[in-house]
Protein backbone atom coordinates (compact mmCIF):
# COMPACT_ATOMS: atom_id res chain seq x y z
CA UNK A 1 0.00 0.00 0.00
CA UNK A 2 2.71 2.71 1.04
CA UNK A 3 4.35 1.68 -2.52
CA UNK A 4 1.37 2.65 -4.36
CA UNK A 5 1.18 5.78 -2.79
CA UNK A 6 4.76 6.57 -3.23
CA UNK A 7 4.12 5.54 -6.98
CA UNK A 8 1.06 8.24 -7.53
CA UNK A 9 3.08 10.80 -6.05
CA UNK A 10 5.82 10.37 -8.19
CA UNK A 11 3.42 10.37 -10.80
CA UNK A 12 1.46 13.55 -9.51
CA UNK A 13 5.13 15.24 -9.30
CA UNK A 14 5.82 14.37 -13.10
CA UNK A 15 2.65 15.77 -14.97
CA UNK A 16 2.90 18.89 -12.31
CA UNK A 17 6.34 19.09 -13.75
CA UNK A 18 5.15 18.90 -17.09
CA UNK A 19 2.90 21.68 -16.92
CA UNK A 20 5.52 23.89 -15.39
CA UNK A 21 7.26 23.14 -18.38
CA UNK A 22 5.01 23.61 -20.95
CA UNK A 23 3.67 26.89 -19.45
CA UNK A 24 7.69 28.63 -18.77
CA UNK A 25 7.86 27.34 -22.47
CA UNK A 26 4.58 28.94 -23.42
CA UNK A 27 5.29 32.68 -21.66
CA UNK A 28 9.08 32.38 -23.57
CA UNK A 29 7.11 32.17 -26.95
CA UNK A 30 4.43 34.83 -25.90
CA UNK A 31 7.72 37.03 -24.24
CA UNK A 32 9.78 36.43 -27.59
CA UNK A 33 7.02 37.23 -29.98
CA UNK A 34 6.04 40.60 -27.94
CA UNK A 35 9.71 41.65 -28.39
CA UNK A 36 9.60 41.03 -32.25
CA UNK A 37 5.95 42.38 -32.52
CA UNK A 38 6.65 45.36 -30.08
CA UNK A 39 8.42 48.96 -31.68
CA UNK A 40 8.88 52.25 -29.64
CA UNK A 41 8.07 55.16 -30.96
CA UNK A 42 10.17 56.75 -33.74
CA UNK A 43 10.76 60.34 -32.77
CA UNK A 44 11.10 62.55 -35.87
CA UNK A 45 12.36 65.83 -35.20
CA UNK A 46 10.25 68.96 -36.18
CA UNK A 47 12.64 70.54 -38.72
CA UNK A 48 12.05 67.14 -40.79
CA UNK A 49 8.22 67.05 -39.66
CA UNK A 50 8.05 70.40 -41.34
CA UNK A 51 10.37 69.35 -44.32
CA UNK A 52 8.75 69.47 -47.74
CA UNK A 53 9.56 67.42 -50.61
CA UNK A 54 11.43 68.98 -53.37
CA UNK A 55 11.29 66.90 -56.07
CA UNK A 56 7.49 65.90 -57.76
CA UNK A 57 6.35 62.62 -58.01
CA UNK A 58 6.55 62.46 -61.35
CA UNK A 59 7.94 59.21 -63.50
CA UNK A 60 11.38 60.07 -63.55
CA UNK A 61 11.51 60.14 -59.68
CA UNK A 62 9.19 57.47 -58.93
CA UNK A 63 11.66 55.33 -61.71
CA UNK A 64 14.85 56.77 -59.19
CA UNK A 65 13.17 55.75 -56.15
CA UNK A 66 11.85 52.04 -57.44
CA UNK A 67 15.45 50.93 -58.73
CA UNK A 68 16.92 52.51 -55.16
CA UNK A 69 13.77 50.53 -53.38
CA UNK A 70 14.70 47.53 -55.24
CA UNK A 71 18.49 47.92 -54.49
CA UNK A 72 18.42 48.92 -50.92
CA UNK A 73 15.19 48.15 -49.31
CA UNK A 74 13.28 45.57 -50.79
CA UNK A 75 15.88 42.90 -48.15
CA UNK A 76 13.78 43.57 -45.61
CA UNK A 77 10.94 45.98 -46.72
CA UNK A 78 9.78 43.65 -49.43
CA UNK A 79 8.63 44.18 -53.36
CA UNK A 80 5.70 46.32 -51.91
CA UNK A 81 6.55 48.20 -48.63
CA UNK A 82 4.64 45.25 -46.64
CA UNK A 83 7.57 44.58 -44.15
CA UNK A 84 8.21 40.67 -45.94
CA UNK A 85 11.33 41.01 -47.55
CA UNK A 86 13.64 38.01 -47.37
CA UNK A 87 16.06 39.05 -44.23
CA UNK A 88 13.15 40.91 -41.78
CA UNK A 89 12.58 37.44 -39.98
CA UNK A 90 16.26 37.90 -38.99
CA UNK A 91 15.55 41.67 -37.97
CA UNK A 92 15.17 42.62 -33.59
CA UNK A 93 12.12 44.17 -34.77
CA UNK A 94 9.84 43.26 -38.18
CA UNK A 95 9.86 46.51 -40.44
CA UNK A 96 6.41 48.20 -40.44
CA UNK A 97 3.74 47.93 -43.48
CA UNK A 98 3.91 50.88 -45.42
CA UNK A 99 1.28 50.46 -46.95
CA UNK A 100 -0.42 50.75 -44.00
CA UNK A 101 -2.42 54.53 -43.61
CA UNK A 102 -0.93 55.62 -40.14
CA UNK A 103 2.27 54.60 -41.79
CA UNK A 104 1.06 56.73 -45.12
CA UNK A 105 -0.15 59.72 -42.66
CA UNK A 106 3.44 60.49 -41.78
CA UNK A 107 4.88 63.84 -43.55
CA UNK A 108 7.42 63.25 -46.13
CA UNK A 109 9.92 64.54 -43.99
CA UNK A 110 9.29 62.06 -41.44
CA UNK A 111 10.20 59.27 -44.10
CA UNK A 112 13.31 61.39 -45.32
CA UNK A 113 14.56 61.34 -41.48
CA UNK A 114 13.93 57.65 -41.27
CA UNK A 115 16.04 56.95 -44.15
CA UNK A 116 18.80 59.38 -43.42
CA UNK A 117 19.30 58.79 -39.88
CA UNK A 118 18.28 54.47 -39.45
CA UNK A 119 17.82 53.26 -36.40
CA UNK A 120 18.69 49.47 -34.70
CA UNK A 121 18.03 47.15 -37.68
CA UNK A 122 17.05 50.06 -39.73
CA UNK A 123 20.35 51.63 -41.41
CA UNK A 124 21.33 54.95 -41.40
CA UNK A 125 22.00 56.24 -45.52
CA UNK A 126 23.50 59.14 -45.36
CA UNK A 127 26.65 57.25 -47.03
CA UNK A 128 24.89 54.64 -49.23
CA UNK A 129 22.74 57.74 -50.47
CA UNK A 130 24.57 60.73 -50.14
CA UNK A 131 22.29 62.56 -52.55
CA UNK A 132 19.57 63.69 -50.90
CA UNK A 133 17.53 63.70 -54.10
CA UNK A 134 17.79 60.00 -54.06
CA UNK A 135 16.72 59.68 -50.74
CA UNK A 136 13.55 62.44 -52.00
CA UNK A 137 13.00 59.88 -54.81
CA UNK A 138 12.20 56.71 -52.42
CA UNK A 139 10.06 58.87 -50.41
CA UNK A 140 8.10 59.62 -53.67
CA UNK A 141 8.42 55.67 -54.65
CA UNK A 142 7.32 54.71 -50.92
CA UNK A 143 3.83 56.51 -51.29
CA UNK A 144 3.08 54.34 -54.16
CA UNK A 145 2.37 51.59 -51.45
CA UNK A 146 -0.61 53.45 -49.96
CA UNK A 147 -3.44 51.41 -49.77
Amino acid sequence: MELLKISIFKNKKKQIMKVYKFLLLFLFVIAVGFKYTQTDPWPVPDKYLKMANPLKGDAASLNDGKQLWIQHCTSCHGKTGKGDGPKAAQLKTLPHDLSKADIQGQPDGAFFYKTLEGREDMPSFKKKLPDQEDIWSVVNYIRTFKK
